[in-house]
C-alpha cells in the first residue's frame, strides 16, 4: 500500500514524532511505502510530494514543526479542488491519506471522507479544542512555555512595581490561558468563554498592589470585554473563515493603567508557544497517535480520527472530533481558583 502523509494548519511541536512513527512502523511492520504531501492540503491539490521514508524521519522526533511544511489550504474553496486532490492521488498511486491537524484540516479530511477519499486523522492543536479526545499534542509544550514565561514575569513585574499582561493564543477556547496562567500563579485570566468586566479587573490588580505586590494578568486572544468584540489585527479572512486576532492585551493593558493609575506591560508570546521542542508528554502521545492511524491505515479503519481517553488511545470517527470545539467548562472552575470575568 502506498500512503500519503500531510499536516495542515498552524505548526505545533509534536508534528515530526507522529510522522516518524507513522512511517517507522508502517515500513518496518507492515511494509508500506510512504509520499509525503508538502504544505498542508496544498500538496495532494498541487500534486507537491517529497520523499517519505526511514532515513527522512531519522532524528526528527525532537524537532518543533514539520518537515512537510504547513498551509491554510482549503480545497473546498477551490473550484474544482476535490477532483484535483483524487486526480492527483490515483497518478501518485497513493491509496490512502493520513492527514494530521486540526478542526480546519481534519474538517476537510472528513468532507473527503463522505467523498470516498481513504483518510485517517490525527488531532492536531496547541489550542486543546478538538471534540472527542482529552488532549490534543502540542498543547502541553505550549502551556509550558506559557508558564515558564510568567514565572520569569513575575519577578520582572515585582521590581518595577507595575501590572504586566500576557497574551497568549486561544480563539475560541482558553485552555491555554487557564492551565498557564494556573501553573503560573496568575492573578487574573481571562477566557474567551465569558466576556470580562474590566473595572473588575482593575479591582483585581489595585488589591495586589495593596498587599505590595505586582500582578500578573493573563488573557486569552479571543477574550472579549463586556459589550465589546474581539480585538482583530485586521478584517481579512484566511481561506476557512477566520479572521487574524491579537491586540487584547494591548488594549487591556491600556485600560489597567487609566483606571488603577499603575503602570502596566503587555507582553504577546504569539509564535513562541508553537515552536521549539515538544515535551515529554507530547512526544509520547504524538508517537502513540502516530502508532494507531498507521495500525488503522493497514486495517482499512478509514474516517476515524485517533484520540485519548484516559489513558487509551481509541479511534473515533472523524466528524465527532470536527462538529463542535471543546471550551473550558466554566462550572467546573470557581473563582477562588481563577478569574473569569462577571
Amino acid at each position: 500500500m502506498r500512503i500519503g502523509v500531510l499536516t495542515g494548519g498552524g505548526d505545533c511541536p509534536g508534528l515530526n514524532a507522529v510522522i516518524r512513527a507513522v512511517v517507522r512502523k508502517g515500513v518496518a511492520t507492515y511494509g508500506h511505502e510512504f509520499v509525503g504531501f508538502r504544505d498542508g492540503w496544498r500538496g495532494p491539490l498541487e500534486g507537491l510530494t517529497k520523499p517519505l521514508g526511514i532515513a527522512e524521519v531519522r532524528g526528527i522526533l525532537p524537532r518543533g514543526g514539520t518537515i512537510l511544511g504547513s498551509s491554510r489550504t482549503n480545497p473546498f474553496k477551490i473550484d474544482g479542488g476535490v477532483e484535483r486532490i483524487k486526480e492527483n492521488l490515483a497518478a501518485l498511486g497513493v491509496d490512502a491519506l493520513v492527514a494530521i491537524g486540526g478542526e480546519d484540516t481534519l474538517g476537510v479530511a472528513t468532507k473527503l471522507d463522505e467523498l470516498g477519499v481513504k483518510v485517517v486523522g490525527v488531532p492536531k492543536t496547541i489550542d486543546n479544542d478538538l471534540n472527542a479526545t482529552d488532549y490534543t499534542f502540542g498543547f502541553d509544550t505550549a502551556v509550558n512555555i506559557a508558564m515558564e514565561a510568567i514565572d520569569r514575569l513575575h519577578t520582572t513585574a515585582e521590581s518595577h512595581h507595575r501590572t504586566l499582561v500576557v497574551e497568549v493564543m486561544g480563539r475560541h477556547a482558553g485552555w491555554i490561558a487557564l492551565h498557564a496562567g494556573l501553573a503560573g500563579g496568575a492573578n487574573v485570566i481571562l477566557l474567551p468563554e465569558r466576556q470580562f468586566d474590566v473595572d473588575q479587573v482593575a479591582q483585581y490588580v489595585e488589591k495586589r498592589f495593596q498587599h505590595q505586590y505586582a500582578p500578573i494578568v493573563v488573557v486569552a486572544e479571543g477574550a472579549q470585554p463586556l459589550d465589546g468584540q474581539m480585538v482583530l489585527h485586521n478584517q481579512e479572512l484566511d481561506s476557512f473563515g477566520h479572521v487574524r486576532l491579537g491586540g487584547i492585551g494591548q488594549w487591556l493593558a491600556e485600560q489597567l493603567e487609566a483606571k488603577t493609575g499603575k503602570e502596566a506591560r503587555t507582553v504577546v508570546l504569539g509564535h513562541i508557544q508553537r515552536g521549539g521542542t515538544p515535551t515529554a508528554f507530547d512526544r509520547v502521545l504524538s508517537t502513540r497517535f502516530g502508532l494507531q492511524a498507521i495500525d488503522a491505515v493497514h486495517e482499512g479503519d478509514f474516517g476515524k480520527m485517533m484520540a485519548l481517553r484516559g489513558t487509551d488511545i481509541v479511534r473515533v470517527p472523524l466528524k465527532d472530533g470536527t462538529g463542535e470545539l471543546k471550551t473550558v467548562p466554566l462550572e467546573r472552575y470557581t473563582e477562588a481558583e481563577v478569574f473569569f470575568g462577571s
